[in-house]
């Protein structure tokens, strides 16, 4: 039997709320040190999660270790990311930065510039960059959501 209904589509609307805020931070320190770090200034959780993995058409395997906060600040979500697998990046058009920080969901100006201010101010970090996830085109960026 067949079924002559209509297929209906639905369009779903796409706000600048549903990009995360995505910081890029310069520091000498290994993930580990740098996630107990931003834990003491943030006052935040960061742990331990399952690392960003996947293969590249030469079939090599990439693992970046990851950090979140998502039990003890849900509103924020925070991940740590590195940026770094030996000589290999993330995101190679970055290769300055070790590390990206993704804070999914709305923030707004001031809590932005308070989060980066705070992260400046962090032990073992060189320095924090505010990254425009639009304008920047890598094919790892899809490994990062």
């Amino acid at each position: 039997m067949r079924d002559t209904g209509k297929v209906q589509k639905f369009h779903l609307p796409a706000s600048d709320d549903d990009i995360p805020l995505l910081l890029g931070i310069a520091s000498s320190a290994p993930d580990y040190r740098l996630s107990l770090n931003l834990n003491k200034k943030l006052g935040i959780s960061l742990k331990s999660i399952y690392p960003v993995e996947f293969r590249d058409e030469k079939d090599d395997e990439y693992r970046f270790s990851r950090f979140s906060d998502s039990e003890s600040h849900t509103a924020y979500g925070l991940q740590l990311v590195s940026n770094r697998f030996g000589k290999y990046y993330l995101l190679s058009k970055l290769k300055n930065i070790d590390f990206l920080i993704l804070i999914p969901g709305t923030t707004d100006e001031p809590d932005r510039e308070k989060i980066i201010a705070d992260i400046r101010e962090t032990d073992s970090v060189t320095g924090v960059f505010s990254i425009d996830i639009k304008s920047l085109k890598d094919k790892n960026l899809k490994h990062l959501f």
